[in-house]
């Protein structure tokens, strides 16, 4: 089977939570802020791969999302950013907007990467006031 045009749906991840954190010492009132940011989300990136001749498998799997980063965590630990979300294609994809109609890229050299949904930044840590007089 010969397939020509697809129209997927991509989603980039979304960033990981901040949290909200203090130090605990025995003599420091509230010890100071101690939280951590939230991990940056993961992309989806169209991937050109030369042993790819049609775009069947778009006929099977339409949906494409991109993992979330991690949460950040106390001590001041940041959260790990998740993953890019690797699509292949064959050579000689053209890639537009279903709702725009904008033209967004031409995939043609084996190895050529478009980034076609972008992840989410990643909260921050709420706790940065300052502390004291």
């Amino acid at each position: 089977m010969f397939v020509d045009q697809a129209k997927i749906y991509v989603k980039g991840g979304d960033g990981g939570n901040g949290i909200v954190a203090y130090r605990r010492e025995k003599y420091v009132p509230l010890g100071g802020p101690a939280g951590g940011d939230g991990g940056r989300g993961g992309d989806v990136v169209l991937v050109v791969d030369e042993g790819l001749r049609t775009l069947v498998d778009f006929r099977y799997q339409r949906h494409f999302k991109a993992d979330r980063g991690q949460n950040g965590k106390n001590k001041n630990r940041h959260g790990k950013h998740a993953d890019d979300l690797l699509v292949k294609v064959p050579p000689g994809t053209v890639v537009k907007d279903a709702d725009s109609g904008e033209f967004l890229g031409d995939l043609v050299h084996p190895g050529q990467r478009l980034v076609v949904a972008r992840g989410g930044r990643g909260g921050h840590a709420g706790c940065r006031r300052q502390i004291g007089h």
